[in-house]
């Protein structure tokens, strides 16, 4: 994919031309839990823009500091259950939510156990007959509920005890007379020895003195009080002790780590941090807030913060997308090509041309291919280019019916095929067609997602100073596209009048930067990379004669038959050879697995959404082992 970028733009450039002023560069993305939602150039517009959704926070990009949120710090839980809608950022706000809810607890999400409770401890009986809504708080409450009914009593709930009652002289005389009706069981089974009690005091205070007994009203076959203990404290999930009172359990808890009172399977009182750090689907570690957890989960990787109830709030499982240009339509190169690779993501073999100004277009597809790839879970988006005819682009642009023409043929056998999406990779078009490229874009486009298919496009990496005379208007075709893939080589091509490196890291880098300027998502931004060098021949006068372009996997050969000296040039982070051949000098800025995976740190600085390879087959497998590790 050369681009003879400086010849085309010749005509268009003059003396003092006016460089429009750049968009400022994203620095700050608002996430709700660990979807992101939106990029700003200014921490003020990301605040205010994150204050519209519950569970968002703000993030420096460059090297993810938190630097808001609005996570929730306090929550209800009713009889150990809970929901979003529940949870506040005060203790005011549950509180004033809370003490309308009967059984209850607040958590302040960053300590354990209770901030504020209201469960149970007295319940009341009338006779030996309760109902659900007759368990209280406090004692008071208990009393005044019973003043409403004569024949009543309290059992405090944490002793298992009768406390109070209204019972008359002639109710206690009358049942203490009556029929012996109450039996002391464990297990289901009457006590031995035991006898049958006529006044239920005196069956709740004989079962006190036995373990797990309860008391059975035998003419209705209904236990009607019981000292089995129902709070259970677990630890890590395993059963240590069992209470009567829940006080008396979460006393027990308190001296625990990773401990909980549960009854009947609810959890009402927990020590269990709220925050865990996953590594995968394995839990790592737990904290209790949300810095400390970030502080931890920053030195892994594949690492997702989540809540108790399983929410995700952040990761950095994230990899970067690769994908790699065959350069080819045969076939038999596509498939040797992508089994060279591990970890590709996305494979661009070059099926589709416009042929001529009438929208013709020449389909070199192979559905064998595409399935043969989607078999091996790599997607598959064809690229599509002009053959660099600059003319006849021109003239195709001109003509709707030939747009219309070509984009109905390809976007019909794209969907024919099943792949991906498509990429364009159109080149030479001239600056004068600007508005009508961006045109023919956003229509393809629109076809394209009709189909249910993604578009890139491939932009060269070209200069700010000089890009807004081009028929590349990145800002307009970022906000069509899918994906925009960096054209970042050629730096120095075929047509320069000096030597130099394909694609130095620093000038890689500033083209990222430029991108990001003109207003490309960063999820959007692909960083395109050369798989090969060009070696200059220079004259014994100092001249330049000519270049060739060489494979990266070619490099060590020719370094070792050559003799070739390297040392270190600082300006383009690369090894510069130079060797004698024949009277010349040769020279070359070496492209190595060093140099790739650099270029793939650079994706990551930025938080990219991947990189691009030019081409599949330049390079040796030991380099996709690497990327494999590195994405």
């Amino acid at each position: 994919m050369a681009v003879a970028l400086i010849l085309l733009l010749q005509s268009f450039l003059t003396p003092g031309a006016h460089v429009a002023e750049a968009a400022q560069a994203t620095k700050y993305r608002v996430y709700q839990y660990d979807k992101a939602l939106k990029e700003f150039a200014k921490e003020a517009d990301a605040i205010r823009y994150a204050q519209s959704f519950n569970y968002s926070h703000v993030e420096q990009i460059a090297d993810r500091k938190w630097l808001w949120n609005n996570f929730p710090r306090y929550k209800i839980y009713q009889r150990g259950e809970s929901n979003t809608k529940l949870e506040y950022r005060t203790y005011q706000e549950a509180l004033n939510a809370a003490k309308y809810l009967k059984d209850v607890h607040i958590r302040d999400l960053q300590n354990v156990g209770w901030a504020y409770e209201n469960y149970p401890r007295y319940q009341l009986y009338q006779g030996d007959k309760t109902m659900p809504n007759w368990s209280f708080h406090t004692l008071d409450q208990a009393k005044k509920e019973a003043a409403k009914w004569s024949n009543a009593h309290i059992i405090e709930l944490s002793t298992n005890k009768w406390i109070w009652d209204n019972l008359t002289a002639a109710q206690v005389t009358a049942q203490g007379s009556a029929k012996a009706v109450y039996q002391l069981t464990v297990d289901g089974e009457p006590v031995a020895d035991s006898k049958l009690y006529s006044f239920l005091k005196n069956a709740i205070a004989a079962s006190a003195s036995i373990p797990n007994s309860q008391v059975v009203n035998t003419a209705r076959d209904e236990v009607v009080h019981s000292n089995v203990p129902t709070f259970e404290v677990r630890q890590n999930g395993k059963l240590i002790r069992t209470y009567i009172g829940l006080d008396d359990a979460v006393k027990y808890a308190k001296t625990l780590a990773n401990a909980e009172v549960l009854q009947n399977g609810a959890a009402l009182w927990s020590s269990y941090p709220y925050l865990e750090v996953f590594q995968g689907d394995r839990k790592i570690k737990t904290f209790h807030q949300i810095d400390s957890a970030l502080a931890y989960a920053k030195y892994y990787a594949n690492i997702t913060i989540r809540t108790l109830d399983g929410r995700s709030l952040w990761s950095n499982a994230k990899t970067l997308q690769l994908l790699g240009w065959n350069g080819s339509s045969a076939s038999s190169t596509i498939l040797s090509h992508v089994a060279n690779t591990q970890g590709l993501t996305i494979d661009s073999p070059t099926w589709f041309e416009l042929t001529a100004a009438d929208g013709t277009m020449k389909d070199m597809s192979d559905p064998a291919v595409v399935k043969a790839l989607k078999e091996k879970g790599i997607l598959v988006t064809p690229l599509l280019h002009n053959g660099f005819n600059r003319k006849m682009t021109t003239e195709f642009l001109k003509s709707d019916s030939a747009q219309k023409k070509f984009i109905d043929a390809l976007v019909k056998r794209s969907a024919e095929l099943g792949v991906h999406g498509i990429n364009i990779d159109f080149e030479e078009v001239a600056g004068a067609d600007r508005t009508a490229y961006t045109a023919f874009v956003k229509k393809l486009t629109e076809a394209a997602h009709a189909k249910g298919l993604k578009v890139s496009i491939d932009l060269p990496r070209g200069s700010v100073s000089w890009n807004h005379l081009t028929a590349y208007d990145h800002a307009a075709i970022s906000a069509i596209v899918d994906t925009v893939i960096i054209m970042a080589y050629d730096e120095h091509w075929k047509g320069s009048d000096k030597p130099g490196s394909v694609a130095g890291l620093t000038w890689v880098e500033e083209g990222v930067k430029q991108f990001l300027d003109y207003g490309v998502p960063r999820n959007k931004l692909m960083l395109g990379m050369p798989f090969y060098v060009r070696e200059w021949r220079i004259a014994p006068d100092g001249k330049l004669v000519d270049n060739r372009a060489i494979f990266m996997k070619e490099l060590p050969k020719l370094i070792a038959d050559t003799g070739a000296k390297g040392e270190f040039d600082a300006v383009s982070g690369q090894w510069k050879y130079t060797y004698s051949k024949d009277g010349y000098t040769h020279v070359f800025w070496a492209e190595t697995h060093d140099t790739v995976l650099a270029r793939m740190a650079i994706a990551k600085k930025y938080d990219l959404a991947g990189v691009a390879a030019w081409r599949l087959g330049y390079e040796d497998a030991e380099l996709w082992t690497k990327m494999l590790r590195a994405k």
